[in-house]
């Protein structure tokens, strides 16, 4: 384990680009991201079980944070665990959505009453997220959306950007922001409509 003073240290960072992020500095979002990342999908995958569902959620927490990470408070616990407290909540709300599914498939009888309209209305609803997410992305130029992609929903780093893009490094950042404070503007309308997870007070881990 790191000693104290490092993890502290850690934590202090973590928080400063988190409020960052809420002003919307992209590149400490993209450094936050960096850090996190590995963890938020550990987290998940443990949750899920699934690679595929992980990557979505993993996914749909970090674009929560962007949208939200305003409302972080450093003085009720650590970026780390209002991050991890979001990304459990997220898996958590994933897999109740598909034990849901699952006994409405199984339910020879419910199946049967229930019409065409209610049916596309539920799946609607469970994949809200995801839609609303790839509306957003399509409406980037191709350039940002697949720096986008590649950075937060690849896993890249900023110089892995650039090299498979073929372009500066410079130019690979700003690409990235660029796309970020576009998909941000994008969603934000959206967000009251959209059932994201609500953020606990106290943090459950620290």
């Amino acid at each position: 384990m790191a000693p104290l003073t490092a993890r502290t240290a850690w934590n202090t960072t973590l928080g400063d680009q988190l409020l960052a992020a809420g002003g919307g500095d992209a590149e400490a979002f993209a450094e936050m991201y960096e850090a996190l990342a590995p963890r938020v999908y550990g987290l998940v995958q443990r949750v899920l079980q699934d690679v595929h569902q992980s990557e979505e959620v993993t996914q749909e927490v970090f674009l929560e944070i962007w949208q939200t990470s305003s409302r972080f408070d450093p003085s009720r616990g650590s970026a780390p665990s209002w991050v991890l407290t979001l990304a459990h909540r997220r898996a958590v709300d994933r897999v109740r959505s598909a034990q849901a599914s699952r006994r409405r498939d199984t339910t020879d009888v419910e199946r049967s009453r229930a019409t065409p309209i209610d049916e596309t209305a539920t799946a609607a609803h469970a994949s809200l997220d995801a839609q609303e997410v790839r509306a957003a992305l399509s409406t980037l130029p191709d350039f940002q959306r697949l720096a986008v992609e590649l950075a937060y929903f690849g896993g890249h780093t900023h110089s892995e950007v650039s090299r498979l893009t073929q372009v500066p490094l410079g130019t690979a950042k700003t690409r990235i922001r660029d796309g970020l404070i576009r998909l941000r503007d994008v969603l934000t309308p959206l967000v009251p409509l959209v059932p994201l997870t609500p953020l606990m007070t106290e943090p459950a881990c620290g």
